[in-house]
Order: structure tokens, then C-alpha cells, then sequence
């Protein structure tokens, strides 16, 4: 029995050790303001999430909007929020990223409330044209004020953090309202009451930041000159402009082909039916979730050229994959070769979500740091756009062109990264410009 009990306990040690080890890959040391505005986020994307596959279901099938006009009103949310993005960048320049957060929040409240409500369709592109004015407000604000309260070194966690807590909340929640739907059968106040939900999510994730975050107010680094203000300082940098160009390339063929154009592709030419492509979209949000933190410790240990060269290069592998799935007339088959591309990608997003946003950042002049960020935002939304246009073209022209084509157009793109060489400064070498304000310095 003594033996019998020392070997237990030996065996109940080691497995604790093990994951005492695999819990600390999740440990951030972030300070707690960047963590309260983190689950915040996450509350605000689960409300996101509850309306994002039903919203056509619900403006057509409910409010008896043509598809057309359903599509359209929609669309009316990224344009406006396009729009809005370099002016919000302008704005951040003079006013700090805690108010711009909650304005923009409370904007989202009102438009997306106001939703629940419409019955006509000049009624649905009002409300949508607020919301989309308050989502592009907020994603640079929110990209802002999470690099502004941590000092430079954390800035990967910090960015990694904001993406986890967007990625499960959006799962959650779509997950959620697929029960809700399903259970009251497309009625009214089933929406309506999503769509209030999700309006009070947005007050609740401004009320939060009013209250528990703290204000990291402006740099106080003054532009050396009047010629250096503006826009038309931040399109001198070409090393931002490069940066741009590449992060363009990979949210428009690595993310929004995956995204967008896989799961029809996958359905009219691999044996993978809706399911399997569900099971996929799992898979790749799933691994985001889980892999994004671990990521920012391996990325810590490169450079960030060639981290940004691996990125490509694993995307571009990501997209000729999905030919293999085409070989196949098996479901099984098909569907793992799939969710083998839905990891890769994943892996890719990690990478590129925990270099670019700090980089931009660190070469921005504090000054100009709005403008830089918003201008990285809204490669985001025209990456997604012309993703969505481009590789709708080739579905219905060339397939197959979309997969080894994107491949070839990512593997230009990572050569690109290495051509910038030393030009890309690394965490561990002295930056060129005075470092943001930290959380310490707050008031």
C-alpha cells in the first residue's frame, strides 16, 4: 500500500505539473484595467454574435425587405464605418481613446437598437449608417486604448488578448442565438429582443470603460513642425505604407478567402456538405482562441521579418491545401484536409494580428498615433471588401485560380516583408521615437 500510494502521488505530481505548464502559456501579466476592458470586449462581441448569421434572415424573412435591399442595408454598416475610420483617427489625435470608446459605443447602442424597430428601409439604413459609424470609431479607438495602457513589451499580449476575447464572444454568441432562432422559429420579438440584447451590450462595454478604465489621455510629444501633421505626414512614411500594402494582401487572400469564399467553393466542388464546413469554421475560431496568447511567446523569439515571411509563407501553404480537398470523393477525407487548412490559417492570423498592430504602433510618432492606427484598421475593411469582390469574380470564372493563384500573390507578399529587412525595428532594439504613454502614468 505505501507503494501503491507513493506512485500515486508521484503520477497525480507529474500531471499537475503538466498543467501548471500548459496554464502558464495562457498567463499574460497584463495589468487589470487591460483585462476588465478585455471582458468587456468579449460581452460586446457575444452580442455581435447573436446577430451576425441572422441579420439578412431577419430584415428579409421578419421585415419583409427584398434580399437585395437586406444586403444592401447591411453593407451600409462597413461602408459607413469605412468611412469614418481615418477621420476617427483624426479625431484620436485630439481627444483620447477612452472617450472616443465610449462615444463610439453608445453610437453602436443606438443604431443597433434602433434595429430591433424598423419596418420600412430607409429606417434600416439610418440605423445601420449610426452603427457603422460607431464600429469604425471603435475599432481604432479600441486598438488604441489597449497599446496605450501597457508599456511597450506587452503590447503583442495586450493586442492578443483583444483578439481572444473578440473571437470567443463572436463563437458564443452565434452559437447562442442558433438556439434562440431555432427554438421561437424566426419569430419577431425573438429578434427584437436579440437586437436589444446586443444594444445593451454596447452600453454596458461604454459604461465599463467610463468606470474602470483608466484614462491614458495624449502623448505629450509635440510634431517637430506644421509639415508634420496630418495625413500627409503618415503617407511619407514608407515603411508604414509598405506595412499597409502587405497587411492588405494577407487580410484580402489569407482571411477573407478563407472567410468568405472557402465554404462555396467547398460546397460546389469538395464532397464536404454544410456541416463539415461548419465543423471547419469551428475549428479555425476554436484554434484562434486557444493558440492566440501561446503565440505571442514564439513570435517573442523572432524577428519580426521573419515572422512576418512565416506568416505569409503558412498562409500561402493554407490556400494550395484546399486543392487537395478536391482530389478526394471522400466526406471524411475532404472535411480533414479542410480543417487542416482552417488551423493553418489560424496560425497565420495569429502571427499577423501579434506583429503588424504593435509594429505599426511602435513606428508611429506618438503624435500621429490615431492616424497610423486607423489607417492599419482600415486595411482591414477594404482587405475584406475587395476579398469578398475579387474572389467572388473567380468563383464563377476560375476556381481553382482563387487557391494557387492567392498562394502565389502570398508568397510575393512574405518576399516583400523580407526585402524590408532592418527596416523593421525588433522589441529588443532601441526605438526611434518616444514610447506611448504606459498604464503607469495614467491619471
Amino acid at each position: 500500500m505505501p507503494r501503491a500510494a507513493s506512485w500515486s502521488d508521484g503520477s497525480l505530481n507529474r500531471v499537475s505539473s503538466a498543467l501548471a505548464r500548459v496554464f502558464a502559456l495562457w498567463r499574460t501579466g497584463l495589468p487589470r484595467p487591460v483585462l476588465v476592458l478585455q471582458s468587456g470586449d468579449a460581452l460586446n462581441y457575444f452580442g455581435t454574435g447573436l446577430l451576425l448569421p441572422f441579420e439578412i434572415i431577419y430584415l428579409h424573412a421578419v421585415r419583409g425587405f427584398s434580399t437585395a435591399t437586406a444586403g444592401l442595408v447591411l453593407a451600409t454598416v462597413m461602408a459607413t464605418a469605412a468611412a469614418v475610420t481615418l477621420p476617427s483617427g483624426a479625431l484620436l489625435d485630439r481627444f483620447s481613446a477612452k472617450r472616443s470608446l465610449i462615444a463610439g459605443n453608445v453610437l453602436n447602442g443606438l443604431g443597433y437598437g434602433g434595429l430591433a424597430f424598423v419596418d420600412r428601409p430607409w429606417q434600416g439604413f439610418v440605423c445601420s449608417a449610426v452603427g457603422g459609424a460607431g464600429f469604425g470609431l471603435v475599432g481604432t479607438a479600441g486598438q488604441v486604448l489597449t497599446l496605450t495602457l501597457v508599456p511597450a513589451e506587452q503590447r503583442a499580449a495586450s493586442t492578443a488578448l483583444r483578439r481572444v476575447a473578440g473571437n470567443f464572444g463572436l463563437g458564443l454568441g452565434a452559437t447562442v442565438a442558433g438556439f434562440i432562432v431555432a427554438a421561437t422559429h424566426h419569430h419577431l420579438q425573438a429578434f427584437q429582443g436579440l437586437y436589444l440584447f446586443d444594444a445593451v451590450t454596447f452600453v454596458v462595454f461604454a459604461l465599463v470603460v467610463l468606470v474602470w478604465i483608466p484614462d491614458p489621455g495624449l502623448a505629450d510629444a509635440e510634431s517637430p513642425s506644421e509639415g508634420a501633421r496630418g495625413f500627409r505626414a503618415v503617407a511619407r512614411d514608407r515603411l508604414l505604407l509598405a506595412l499597409i500594402a502587405g497587411n492588405l494582401a494577407l487580410v484580402m487572400i489569407g482571411g477573407a478567402f478563407f472567410s468568405y469564399i472557402l465554404s462555396p467553393f467547398a460546397a460546389a466542388h469538395t464532397p464536404v456538405g454544410p456541416v463539415g464546413i461548419g465543423v471547419v469554421v469551428f475549428i479555425n475560431t476554436f484554434f484562434i482562441v486557444v493558440a492566440q496568447v501561446p503565440a505571442t511567446r514564439v513570435v517573442a523569439r523572432m524577428r519580426r521579418t521573419h515572422a512576418l515571411f512565416a506568416t505569409s509563407a503558412i498562409f500561402a501553404v493554407g490556400l494550395l491545401a484546399v486543392l487537395l480537398a478536391t482530389l478526394t470523393h471522400s466526406t471524411l477525407a475532404a472535411t480533414t484536409v479542410l480543417a487542416g487548412v482552417a488551423i493553418l490559417i489560424a496560425i497565420a492570423e495569429c502571427g499577423q494580428f501579434i506583429v503588424l498592430g504593435p509594429l505599426v504602433a511602435e513606428i508611429a510618432p506618438p503624435h500621429l498615433l490615431g492616424r497610423y492606427m486607423s489607417l492599419y484598421q482600415l486595411s482591414f475593411l477594404v482587405g475584406v471588401a475587395l476579398g469578398q469582390a475579387v474572389g467572388g469574380v473567380l468563383l464563377g470564372t476560375s476556381p481553382d485560380t482563387i487557391w494557387w493563384g492567392g498562394a502565389l500573390a502570398l508568397a510575393l507578399t512574405g518576399a516583400g516583408f523580407l526585402r524590408l529587412g532592418n527596416r523593421i525595428p525588433d522589441p529588443l532594439l532601441p526605438p526611434k521615437s518616444p514610447p506611448l504613454p504606459a498604464a503607469s502614468k495614467a491619471t
